[in-house]
């Protein structure tokens, strides 16, 4: 019994040192991330994308702080996480330059055992189709088909047949607004390091569904039924044995492309499970497309500005839609300022308080810093990228505050005209916190209307709301999608083909990256 003990606890010993001394996975991490509208006139440029290269990536993910579980489960290589704002489409010399960095740094330390994709999904570069396809597919060309690839995606991306297939694990959101947006990259990692530290690699089986379905994320949030029981099925069905991640894309909207529309996987180890999850997914999202509405009550801006005018509940809160800088619009269109400050309820300093956000105006922002707070300015705001609906406004009135510093905005100016005090940026910025009005000397909670351009409300906007109405306004991420005048997506597709018939909504079983 002795011998015996001995033997076991030599054993134990040894085991003990073997898993000690295996070397930590070597795990890179790239990515480039915009949502682009193909029905605005604006361009995405690569200084857009502010991007992080090195270990400044890692500032990025919470979870990767230098203690974090996560950071000491492998040896690191961050090469290249660009993260733009929505916008227009990226030009071609941007996404080459991006890619081509990426791609070089990937090089300098091969080989890898695994590799982060941190991407967004509906990313639309000039002259390309499938940009994130053919960046992985570029990516393969370094490292490899070996290297594990663990994909993270915002729930409006795309998921080509290409994406794919080169990607072994793959998952994104499942709240829109994205409140788990850091829980899903969290996800991407931790199945990536899982597969590599218990040796399984990649999973044995991928299933891909592609869903006719196009709607707005305006349509299609998880506050609300059935977006909300929807993705409360995703979920149970990763614990059943042999399946290790499922997701559901809404996909995006204003894009004109074929790989534009709802897709459905599921992947691990066991077919019929793999299988029977992506399908009850994609059957459920099928049967419940006629359920979808907005969010939030939706009229025209001429009705939303009357209910406005006549509430007494503040903020009442208009989101200007069909500009929304969060969904690809230019955030320059000045349809709606126009609007307002023609309106005689508007005009006189005493009259109910409004706060736009945003328009950009770098000339009057130049005048402002020059003049400073207390001066006049009277300077064109607006329209020098969408013009199409109405021209620059030219804003005169009382600079109220100046703040310099923003990522996005660079310069922020306060501009007091009649009632209305107007947001005006150097460059484009979408408002999304309390802090970014009072930074600014302005109190939301106290004003009786507050317009900005976003579609629906984000959670703090949302928790700060008296009451609250999407206006469906002009611009690039116009919410009536048959006006947008597709050519290229794929047909029939719902909403815009409502008779079309049953779709065929099996498993399609991806082989895994470097098989044909």
């Amino acid at each position: 019994m002795n011998k015996n003990f001995l033997l076991i606890f030599l054993l134990a010993i040894a085991a003990f040192a073997c898993s000690k001394s295996k070397p930590l996975p070597k795990v890179a991490i790239a990515g480039i991330a915009i949502e682009s509208s193909t029905f605005s006139p604006a361009t995405t440029d690569e200084e857009a994308f502010h991007a992080k290269t090195g270990a400044d990536i890692f500032s990025y993910y919470p979870f990767m702080e230098p203690d974090s579980a996560d950071r000491n489960r492998a040896e690191w290589y961050p090469t290249l996480q660009g993260h733009a704002l929505p916008g227009g489409i990226v030009t071609q010399e941007a996404y080459e330059s991006l890619v081509g960095k990426t791609l070089e740094m990937l090089e300098e330390n091969l080989p890898y055992d695994g590799l982060f994709f941190d991407i967004h999904g509906a990313m639309s570069v000039q002259g390309m189709d499938d940009p994130e396809g053919d960046f992985i597919v570029r990516i393969r060309e370094v490292v490899g088909p070996e290297t594990l690839i663990s994909t993270s995606m915002d729930l409006h991306g795309n998921v080509s047949e290409r994406l794919a297939k080169n990607t072994d694990l793959i998952t994104c959101y499942r709240m829109a607004p994205h409140e788990d947006a850091m829980q899903s990259k969290k996800r991407a990692v931790d199945n990536l390091l899982d597969r590599l530290e218990s040796g399984k690699g990649k999973p044995k089986y991928k299933a891909w569904i592609p869903v006719p379905i196009l709607l707005p994320g305006e349509k299609t949030s998880t506050r609300i039924e059935p977006g909300k029981s929807l993705y409360a099925q995703v979920d149970p069905l990763t614990k059943q044995e042999g399946v290790i991640d499922a997701a559901i894309w809404i996909g995006y909207a204003w894009a004109d492309e074929p790989r534009n529309h709802a897709v459905v996987m599921a992947y691990g180890d066991d077919e019929q499970q793999v299988s029977a999850a992506a399908e009850s997914l994609a059957k459920a999202f099928w049967e419940v497309r006629n359920q979808f509405e907005f969010v939030a009550p939706t009229a025209t801006f001429e009705e939303s500005i009357k209910m406005a005018l006549a509430s007494d509940k503040k903020p009442f809160m208009i989101s200007d839609m069909g500009d929304n800088p969060t969904a690809g619009g230019a955030g320059d269109v000045t349809w709606t300022l126009n609007e307002i400050l023609k309106m005689p309820e508007f005009q006189k300093p005493n009259g109910k308080t409004l706060i736009y956000a945003s328009i950009p105006g770098p000339e009057l922002v130049e005048q402002a810093m020059k003049v400073g707070v207390g001066g006049a300015v009277d300077a064109p705001v607006g329209a020098a990228i969408d013009n199409r609906f109405a021209g620059p406004i030219q804003l005169k009135g009382i600079v109220t505050a100046i703040k310099q510093g923003d990522v996005h905005a660079e310069t922020e100016v306060v501009v007091k005209s009649g009632s209305v005090s107007v947001i005006v940026t150097k460059k484009r910025k979408p408002y999304h916190y309390e802090k970014d009005f009072t930074e600014l000397d302005l109190k939301p909670r106290e004003n009786n209307i507050v317009v900005v351009k976003i579609g629906y409300l984000v959670p703090e906007l949302y928790d700060m709301r008296g009451d609250w109405i999407m206006a469906l306004t002009p611009g690039g991420v116009d919410q009536d999608l048959e006006r947008l005048g597709y050519k290229r997506i794929l047909r029939p597709m719902f909403p815009l083909d409502k008779d079309m018939p049953e779709p065929e909504l099996s498993a399609r079983l991806i082989s895994q990256s470097g098989q044909n």
